[in-house]
């Protein structure tokens, strides 16, 4: 039996929790659509993604803990480097991302390289004190498979954002997110 304890959760079905906030909002390229949250991926970059979605994580001296979302391409995605998932920030700033992402014409986790040719994906971050661990789960499968682990700065007003970028300059292409919660290992 597990000893996990559920710290947040959200199904992003229809309304946002009040500690949710956003980065560069453009109203217009997100909404609620059957059953979860969908952005609309646009150009950008780290320091230029609109419409990333943050709220504080939790303190990291307090213990392990796991972030998770289910992501899901609404359309293949074109872009080089079009990408979705989680991002850690660090005192206002990106500091480690767990994504589906393309590149050169296939779809990878990164960090990692990890070849992912399902539609949808189950991505967990577990978090300490120091250091992640990136995992993800293809959809229809049922075990977490790691992609890759790492060093993390000091905590400073760390915090969580589900976010996509480096979409299409023509088009609209969204990205469904449902299911996210953090849960304390």
């Amino acid at each position: 039996m597990s000893n996990d304890q559920t710290i947040f959760h959200d199904t992003l079905s229809d309304t946002l929790d009040s500690d949710w906030t956003w980065l560069r909002e453009q109203p217009n390229d997100w909404r609620f659509q059957d059953g979860g949250l969908e952005i609309c991926v646009r150009p950008g970059v780290k320091d230029t993604v609109q419409n990333a979605l943050l709220r504080p994580a939790p303190d990291r001296s307090e213990g392990t803990y796991a972030i998770e979302v289910t992501i899901t391409n609404t359309a293949d995605p074109t872009q080089q480097y079009e990408q979705a998932g989680i991002t850690l920030y660090n005192n206002g700033k990106p500091i480690f991302k767990e994504v589906k992402e393309r590149i050169d014409g296939d779809l990878y986790i990164i960090p990692g390289k990890k070849p992912m040719p399902t539609q949808s994906v189950r991505l967990r971050l577990i978090v300490t004190a120091t250091t992640w661990e990136a995992q993800y789960r293809p959809q229809d499968e049922t075990d977490y498979q790691t992609a890759a682990t790492g060093e993390l700065p000091a905590p400073n007003n760390d915090q969580i954002s589900i976010q996509c970028y480096n979409g299409p300059e023509e088009g609209d292409h969204w990205i469904h997110f449902s299911d996210f919660c953090i849960t304390r290992l």
